[in-house]
């Protein structure tokens, strides 16, 4: 049974405790849908001053909304088209200070202002990607990202 955590230590010591959290909520599980609910129901209990995290999947006719925590949110995006779309063309990390800068964003949540997104891979391919929402400016840092990617790299051997 998972219990709420109460994280202490500095940002590292925060993430490598969830990190390993992860690992252990997944272990043994291999569907794709269940790991990435519990994921981002453990992203969501875990980031602080976020308003949403989940999962787009990747799909022939773009991304499909999946497994997250927050407002509902959009259904359909194509690739290439706001930030998540721009992370699947990239094939990286997108970090966004003020997602109100970015070229084409879309605005699913009016709230959001600044976001993270990773790309999921599966055997090398992208199959989905993570995308975290604040509505602070800026509320991602490179050090963040780091730490979620290694997150989302132990994530990825669970899928």
């Amino acid at each position: 049974m998972f219990q709420t955590k109460l994280y202490k230590g500095t940002l590292e010591e925060r993430y490598q405790t969830v990190t390993k959290q992860l690992d252990a909520l997944l272990s043994g599980e291999e569907d794709l849908i269940a790991n990435l609910a519990n994921t981002s129901a453990l992203l969501s209990q875990f980031l602080e001053d976020i308003n949403w995290v989940g999962f787009y999947l990747l799909k022939e006719q773009g991304l499909l909304l999946g497994p997250f925590q927050g407002l509902p949110a959009c259904v359909r995006i194509p690739v290439g088209k706001g930030v998540c779309g721009t992370a699947i063309v990239k094939q990286q990390t997108m970090l966004v200070e003020d997602v109100h800068q970015f070229p084409g964003h879309i605005a699913c949540d009016a709230a959001s202002r600044s976001e993270i997104v990773i790309p999921v891979r599966r055997d090398g391919e992208i199959i989905a990607i993570l995308d975290i929402d604040s509505p602070s400016l800026a509320r991602f840092t490179v050090e963040d990202q780091k730490h979620l990617e290694a997150f989302v790299t132990v994530l990825e051997k669970h899928i």
